[in-house]
C-alpha cells in the first residue's frame, strides 16, 4: 500500500515539476510574440483569413483564364465570319468581371485586378500565410505538449512525457534552426533573393526566443547551472528521469498489488460469509425440506406409491429426485461447515500473529516504498551528475584541451576550439562509449551461450554412447538360453 502511495506522490511530484519546467520556458520563450502579429491581430485570425484570400485568389484566377480560353476558342472559330467582333467579346468579359463577378470576392483596395496582377496578389498572400503558420505553428506544439503532459498524468507510459518534453524543445529548436540558415544566408548575402523566391520571407519572421540563449556563462560552473537555460535542461531530464522511473515502479509493483487486493477481498468475502454461515446452514435446511414437501415424500409412504401400478415409475423418479437433493443438502451444509471453521481459524490467525494479513494477502512481496524511494534518488542524482559534468566539459571544450589533453597554446587559443565540430568531436567518444559496450556485453553472451550449447551437445554425444555401450553389453536372457542350449547340443553329439 506504501508503494501505491509512492507512485501517486511521485506522479503528482512529476506533474508539479512539468509546471516548473514550463514557467522556465515562458522565461526563455516569449509567447505574446507567437500569439499575435506585427499589427496586434491574433495569429489563428490571420491563417484564416489568408487562406480564404488565397483560395479565392486562386478562384478568380481560374475563372478568369477559363473564361479566355473560352473567347479564344470562339475567336477561332468565328474569326473569318464579317459580323463577329472580337475586341467586344474580350471587353465584355472584362466588364463581367470587374462589375459582376468581382463582387463575390474582396480585393485589397476593393478595385479588381487584371489577369496578370492576381498571381502577384497570390504570391503576395502566401508569403503572409506562411509568416502566420510559422507562429502558428508554435501554439499547436504547445497545446499538444500539454494535451501529453494530461496523458503522462494518467498514465505510466514514458512515451507521453517524450513527447510532451519534446514539443517544448521544437519550439526551441524550430527557432534556432531558421535564425542560423539565415545567418548563413547573410554571410553569403543570399538573404534577399532567397526572399524573393515566395516561400517565406526570412527577414520579417519574429524571433521568439530570449537573448538568454546567445549569453550563456560557459566559463563559470554555478553560473551555467543556475542560467535558465541550464535549468531547463537540467528540470526536462529530471521529468524524464522520475517519468521511465514511474513507469518502472508501476511495472514493478502492479502485478502484487492487483494481487493483493483480490486476495483481501476473496478474505473479505470469507470472513462475511462466516459469520452469517450458521443462519445459512438453516436456511439450506429449510429449503431442503420444502422441496421434499413440494415432491410429497413426507407424507404418503411407500406401500401406497407400489400398490398403484400407474405411479410406480413416479415413485421411483421421486425417489431419485430425493436422493440427489439429500446429497446436495449434505454436499451444502459440509461446506459451509469448512467455511466456518475456516473463517474462525482465519481470525484467530490474525489476532495472534499481527503480520498474517500480509502475508496472506501478498502485500510483502511487493517492494517496499522506503527501498523505492532511496533507489530512485540515487540512481537519478548520479545519472544527472554524470549528465552536468560531460555537458559543461562538451560546452567548455578549452578547459578539456588545456587541463587533460595539454594542448599547446596555438590550438587551444584558436577561435575553431569554440566551434560546432569541435564540440561534435568531444561528443563522438561519449556516444559511441554506450553502444560499443553493449555491442561487447552482446559478444560476450552470444558466446559464452555457443560454448555452453557446444558442451551441451559433447555430453550427449558421451552419453549416448556410453549408452550405446551399456546395451552391447547387456544381452537379453533369451539369447543365453538359446546359447546354453546350442553348447549342450554340440556336447551331446560329440558323445
Amino acid at each position: 500500500m506504501m508503494a501505491r502511495y509512492y507512485l501517486i506522490g511521485l506522479r503528482i511530484f512529476n506533474a508539479l515539476l512539468f509546471i516548473w519546467i514550463i514557467t522556465l520556458f515562458l522565461s526563455l520563450f516569449d509567447f505574446s510574440a507567437v500569439l499575435t502579429t506585427a499589427d496586434n491581430d491574433l495569429v489563428i485570425v490571420d491563417v484564416i483569413l489568408s487562406i480564404k484570400n488565397v483560395v479565392s485568389y486562386a478562384l478568380f484566377f481560374l475563372l478568369y483564364l477559363i473564361a479566355y480560353g473560352i473567347a479564344f476558342i470562339i475567336a477561332g472559330l468565328f474569326a473569318p465570319l464579317p459580323f463577329f467582333d472580337m475586341n467586344f467579346m474580350f471587353s465584355f468579359i472584362q466588364f463581367f468581371f470587374k462589375n459582376f463577378l468581382s463582387l463575390w470576392f474582396s480585393f485589397p483596395g476593393g478595385t479588381t485586378p487584371e489577369l496578370f496582377s492576381v498571381p502577384p496578389l497570390i504570391l503576395e498572400e502566401f508569403l503572409l500565410f506562411t509568416e502566420d503558420f510559422y507562429l502558428l505553428i508554435f501554439q499547436i506544439l504547445f497545446i499538444i505538449a500539454i494535451i501529453y503532459l494530461v496523458r503522462a498524468i494518467l498514465s505510466s507510459d514514458p512515451k507521453n512525457n517524450m513527447r510532451a518534453i519534446g514539443c517544448l524543445v521544437l519550439m526551441i529548436v524550430i527557432p534556432l534552426i531558421i535564425f542560423g540558415f539565415r545567418d548563413m544566408l547573410s554571410l553569403f548575402g543570399l538573404v534577399e533573393p532567397f526572399n524573393s523566391l515566395g516561400i517565406i520571407n526570412l527577414s520579417e519572421l519574429a524571433n521568439p526566443l530570449s537573448p538568454l540563449f546567445d549569453d550563456l556563462p560557459i566559463d563559470n560552473f554555478f553560473a551555467f547551472l543556475i542560467s535558465p537555460v541550464a535549468l531547463f535542461a537540467i528540470t526536462s531530464y529530471l521529468y524524464l528521469e522520475f517519468s521511465f522511473q514511474i513507469n518502472y515502479i508501476d511495472t514493478v509493483t502492479r502485478p502484487s498489488l492487483e494481487r493483493s487486493d483480490r486476495l483481501e477481498a476473496q478474505l473479505n468475502l470469507l470472513r462475511k460469509e462466516a459469520v452469517h454461515i450458521t443462519a445459512n446452514i438453516d436456511k439450506i435446511k429449510e429449503e431442503a425440506k420444502k422441496k421434499k414437501e413440494e415432491l410429497g415424500l413426507q407424507k404418503e409412504s411407500v406401500g401406497k406409491f407400489l400398490s398403484q401400478k400407474d405411479k410406480k415409475f413416479s415413485y421411483v423418479k421421486e425417489m431419485i429426485e430425493r436422493k440427489k437433493l439429500e446429497s446436495e443438502e449434505k454436499k451444502l451444509v459440509q461446506a459451509a461447515s469448512k467455511t466456518r471453521r475456516l473463517g474462525r481459524y482465519i481470525d484467530r490467525l490474525f489476532r495472534e500473529d499481527l503480520e498474517a494479513d500480509d502475508t496472506l494477502t501478498a502485500r510483502s512481496s511487493a517492494p517496499r516504498a522506503r527501498n523505492l524511494a532511496v533507489s530512485t534518488a540515487t540512481n537519478s542524482a548520479f545519472r544527472l551528475v554524470v549528465l552536468i559534468l560531460i555537458s559543461f566539459v562538451i560546452i567548455h571544450p578549452e578547459w578539456f584541451f588545456v587541463n587533460v589533453f595539454q594542448l599547446p597554446p596555438a590550438i587551444t587559443e584558436s577561435v575553431a576550439t569554440m566551434s560546432p565540430e569541435i564540440i561534435i568531436i568531444l561528443l563522438l567518444p561519449i556516444i559511441l562509449l554506450f553502444p560499443v559496450i553493449g555491442k561487447l556485453i552482446s559478444y560476450i553472451k552470444h558466446r559464452s551461450l555457443v560454448l555452453r550449447l557446444k558442451q551441451e551437445g559433447k555430453i550427449k554425444e558421451i552419453m549416448a554412447s556410453v549408452g550405446d555401450y551399456v546395451k552391447k553389453e547387456e544381452k537379453p536372457p533369451g539369447e543365453e538360453i538359446e546359447e546354453e542350449i546350442s553348447i549342450g547340443e554340440v556336447a551331446t553329439e560329440a558323445t
